[in-house]
């Protein structure tokens, strides 16, 4: 039997078995898939697009535009999707952000993108490494190793250059993380597309996915039915570093520069835009297309709360109420769900 393999079902085992099915995500437990969020991201367009009916709000290139701003905080979604599913949080990744700019950007001039970008990879994956061992090695809680982790690295951007802003001007790493494109659309825009896909296919159609639903589900019976659950985590805490560094990347090819505090307000707008998607914190579920669907009505939001003269702490209290309306909406299923499950048990003794 493979890591991955489920072993017969006997009637003892049924009940442990059920918890290696992956659940439903928050929309298909509040009303069938991905659906209403999608008529709640259009629905939001069109009323911003009313009152917003004297600017270009619903131009093609704003609307493109809003993809093209939002590819970063997409990236890093759908990495949260995995480490969150998996039953852990990782409040770091944001932070890896402006140090793996930073890195890119002093390698560059010397060695050339190609060397800052891998370099600037690395040690995102080394960050996410020792998230991971330090969680499932010494059983210490994801939140605790990754708020440490966020303030060293918070510390190591603004130590690198002493919080001096510096220039990228590689023009063909521009081209390929942000000024670059094929006709209308930016190279942001394809690499959020491209990445969407392969976390998609990833997540709901291979082993590692599967073995990502039954980790968060139960992680005894996950164990039990010989799934490397220690791995599992380490990999979606990995994953979810190395999307924090290419969101630097991203930022910086789109930006031609660096700040040490780049990024420093996409923790709150990522998980924003997980839960609404439909990924619950408790973990065992979660949703790609949902934390799509999540990160594009925030940036249609955010975009429409700009063009009306919001500043961002007040973007921000709105990101931090609409988390609060997502627990609640989630909480509600969840106990839906046990009250269920409670009816058939005692239907069935009965």
């Amino acid at each position: 039997m493979t890591a991955l393999e489920t072993p017969p079902q006997s009637a003892g085992s049924r009940g442990s078995a059920a918890y290696l099915r992956p659940k439903k995500s928050l929309w298909a437990t509040v009303g069938g898939g991905p659906i209403p969020l999608l008529l709640a991201l259009v629905a939001t367009t069109l009323i911003l697009g009313l009152i917003l009916s004297d600017t270009s709000f619903l131009s093609s290139s704003n609307l493109l535009n809003v993809v093209s701003q939002s590819a970063p905080i997409l990236v890093m979604a759908l990495a949260t999707v995995f480490v969150i599913t998996c039953g852990e949080i990782d409040l770091s990744f944001a932070a890896v952000i402006p140090v793996a700019a930073y890195v890119a950007a002093l390698t560059m001039p010397n060695y050339g993108w190609v060397a800052g970008a891998a370099l600037a990879l690395g040690i995102s994956l080394l960050v996410g490494l020792i998230n991971g061992l330090l969680t499932v090695g010494l059983g210490v809680p994801s939140f605790i190793v990754t708020l440490g982790t966020m303030g060293i690295l918070n510390g190591a951007a603004r130590w690198i250059t002493n919080t001096v802003t510096k220039v990228v001007k590689d023009e063909q790493y521009i081209a390929i993380f942000g000024g670059g494109g094929i006709g209308p659309l930016s190279s942001l825009v394809i690499w959020a597309a491209a990445l969407s896909v392969l976390a998609h296919v990833l997540y709901k159609h291979t082993a590692f996915g599967r073995a990502l639903h039954a980790t968060g589900g139960n992680t005894t019976a996950a164990n039990f039915s010989g799934i490397r659950t220690g791995r599992i985590k380490i990999t979606a805490l990995v994953l979810s570093s190395l999307a924090g560094g290419l969101a630097g990347l991203l930022y910086t090819g789109r930006l031609h520069s660096v700040r040490f505090d780049m990024g420093s307000e996409d923790l709150l707008t990522v998980l924003a835009a997980v839960i609404i998607g439909g990924t619950v914190l408790a973990g065992g579920r979660g949703s790609i297309i949902g934390a799509v669907l999540g990160v594009l009505l925030l940036g249609v939001v955010n975009n429409g709360l700009v063009l009306l003269g919001l500043s961002i702490p007040q973007q921000l209290a709105f990101q931090g109420g609409i988390i609060i309306i997502a627990v609640i909406l989630s909480a509600k299923g969840r106990f839906a769900e046990l009250k269920n499950i409670l009816q058939a048990r005692l239907g069935t003794k009965s």
